[in-house]
Order: C-alpha cells, then sequence, then structure tokens
C-alpha cells in the first residue's frame, strides 16, 4: 500500500512528540512524580549548567573563598529539611526567623550572591524552569571542581522549599563542639554512614572558622568543659596568636582562622595528616583522631588521596539527595530569596500570630 508524503510526514511529526514523553515517563517513580536524573535540563533549558559554572568562576577569580562557601550552603541547605535551598530565603509566610537568619548560619554564610546571580541569569532564558537548589547542587560541584578535585555529574530535578525556619536548625546541624557519636546521629539520620561522614568533614582543608567558635577549645571556657581534645603545644600557640584571650565578644566574632595554615584554598587529603598531628581548628574534628570507628577512616584517608578524592565526590552525590522535592511539590520559585506570590497567598494560614500582650 503506498503511503503519501504527508502521512510519512505526520508519523514523523507524532513520533517528534512523543519521544520526549517517553523519555520523560523513564524519569517517573511508581508514582508518577518525577525522579533526579543527570541532564534534567537537556530539552528545556540546556543552558543550565554552563550559565552556572559561569557565575561560579566569575566569583572565584575575584575571590578565592567562594568554593568553600559554596560547599558548605549546600551541607547547610541539604541537612536541614533536605536539598530544597530553604536556607536562601529571606521570608517566608510563616514570618518566622529563616535558616539564614539563625545563629548557626547568620553571618558566616558566604556565596549566597553567586546564587542569586546564576539564577538572574538563568531566568532570562529560561524562566521559572530552573530551581534554586538545582542551582545550589551545581554551584557546589563548580566550587569542589575550582577546589581541585574532577568534574563531577550532578542529577537535578529538585524542586524548592516553601518553608524555612530557624528553629529547624537544632539537631540537623553538627555542632563544632559536638562528639563524634553526637555528630553521627545526626549524618545517620540524614541516611550517611560513619565513613561518609568522616569524607565530607574532609571539606575543612579549605575556608576558615571564626574566633568565636573555637575560643572554647583555646582558653578552656566552660562551654568547653569534658570536650577539649589534646591539641599540639605549637599549634595551640598559633591560634592563640590569631585570637587572644582578651579579644572582646565583637572582635572574636570578626576575626578568622584558616583550618589548614598552609593551603587555604585546595581541596585535599592534607587535613587527615593535620589530625594525625594534632592540629584540628575544631573539636569535632580532632575528636575523630580519639574515636575508635573514625579513628581508621582517618588514617586511612590521610594515606590515600586518591581514595578520598574518589569517595568525596560520591558523597557530595549522595549529599545532593537527602530529602528532595520532586515532582509537584515545592516550587520553582523565581527569585531564590522569596516564595513565590501565589505560594506566599496560598500559605499566609502558616503566619505566627503576634504575641499577647
Amino acid at each position: 500500500m503506498a503511503v503519501s508524503l504527508k502521512n510519512i510526514a505526520t508519523i514523523l511529526f507524532v513520533c517528534s512528540i512523543l519521544v520526549p514523553f517517553a523519555s520523560a515517563r523513564r524519569h517517573k517513580d511508581d508514582h508518577g512524580r518525577s525522579k533526579l536524573h543527570v541532564g534534567f535540563y537537556d530539552i528545556p533549558c540546556p543552558q543550565a549548567e554552563k550559565i552556572v559554572e559561569e557565575v561560579v568562576a566569575e566569583a572565584v577569580s575575584g575571590d578565592n573563598t567562594v568554593p568553600a562557601g559554596l560547599i558548605r550552603l549546600f551541607f547547610h541547605d541539604c541537612f536541614v529539611n533536605g536539598c530544597d535551598a530553604s536556607i536562601l530565603l529571606e521570608t517566608t509566610p510563616s514570618g518566622e526567623q529563616t535558616e539564614k537568619d539563625s545563629s548557626a548560619n547568620g553571618r558566616t554564610l558566604h556565596g549566597l550572591e553567586v546564587i542569586h546571580k546564576a539564577k538572574a541569569r538563568i531566568e532570562e532564558v529560561c524562566p521559572s524552569i530552573v530551581s534554586c537548589a538545582d542551582i545550589l547542587a551545581y554551584a557546589a560541584r563548580d566550587s569542589v571542581m575550582h577546589a581541585g578535585l574532577p568534574y563531577y555529574s550532578v542529577v537535578a530535578g529538585r524542586r524548592d522549599g516553601l518553608i524555612s525556619r530557624a528553629t529547624d536548625i537544632k539537631g540537623n546541624l553538627p555542632s563544632p563542639n559536638a562528639t563524634v557519636s553526637e555528630a553521627f546521629s545526626i549524618f545517620e539520620k540524614k541516611g550517611m554512614t560513619l565513613e561518609e561522614m568522616v569524607v565530607l568533614t574532609g571539606a575543612h582543608s579549605i575556608g576558615v572558622s571564626h574566633c568565636s567558635t573555637i575560643a572554647s577549645r583555646l582558653h578552656n571556657n566552660s562551654a568547653s568543659h569534658g570536650r577539649v581534645s589534646a591539641m599540639d603545644a605549637s599549634y595551640a600557640g598559633y591560634l592563640k596568636s590569631k585570637c587572644p584571650a582578651g579579644m572582646s565578644p565583637e572582635d572574636m566574632s570578626q576575626a578568622i582562622v584558616p583550618f589548614d595554615r598552609n593551603n587555604q584554598f585546595k581541596l585535599d587529603n592534607g587535613y587527615y595528616q593535620q589530625l594525625e598531628r594534632r592540629e584540628g581548628l575544631l573539636h569535632f574534628d580532632q575528636a575523630m583522631v580519639d574515636d575508635d570507628g573514625a579513628r581508621p577512616i582517618v588514617r586511612r584517608m590521610a594515606k590515600q588521596p586518591k581514595t578520598w578524592s574518589t569517595k568525596f565526590v560520591k558523597a557530595m552525590q549522595h549529599l545532593g539527595k537527602i530529602d528532595v522535592l520532586t515532582g509537584i511539590m515545592g516550587e520553582i520559585r523565581y527569585d531564590c530569596r522569596a516564595v513565590n506570590f501565589e505560594s506566599y497567598n496560598s500559605l499566609q494560614w502558616l503566619k505566627v500570630p503576634p504575641a499577647q500582650t
């Protein structure tokens, strides 16, 4: 039977429509929700990853502390109610204090402007398509690369959260003065192993901490009673020169100390070698050497740089999948700083009532 050119054209047109839908169906779970997958924006916004890469590169060229800030931002977002960009919200319909403004974050956050700039550029070419949560995941990956580790693929398809509460931080972010068991209990709740905890903590090979965070270790304040892990005397002297006991609380909160005084901009396994020399900046870092479970992992990572870098990348990929919103959950924000107008109106019932006088 002869087939007309018109019929062939019709068949080809229908197939061209069905192929994307078939591809999308392969990335659905049993409940019809979109799964995270690599190349999520290949069709609706193929420029997305490239734009984030360019914005991060621009930021790093002017400030080499950006990678550490973005990696920390990603971790703090994912560990508090999942990777939903809730840490970027400056206000929510409930009127509660947000994660961003909590004492655990506050002015210590670095790299927020990079995410906002990337989002603005993407909105110009692909409005209302790419989530802030995915932009943050891409930016964290690019930061890892700028800090010296290899490129790795990032799954996408995360949606942005509608709620951000400072009160949710407690019990979800390990304290700098936490014991290993306390910190691991938090990681375990997120579905992460002890090895992943030790490996991810290797991110402390870059970046800085504030003197106010380590003051209790240096000056034997009551806050650290029973939790002062042994520190190399020479290293302690170095830290005390940076954070002297006579500093005012305001100065303590402003003064910074690098995690690695020799190379604070390169992600490497030198962090673990420092721990073996008892040069861990935070109590929690140093405590891993004294923990029966963590110590063998620390020693292995100190001796095997390639093993650590491979495991670090895999742990970052796992981190990015924690408690994500997908499908029709959450939203795609127009601006990472605030929930969309429609969502804001529909969530007004969450608003916290004023205190009674």
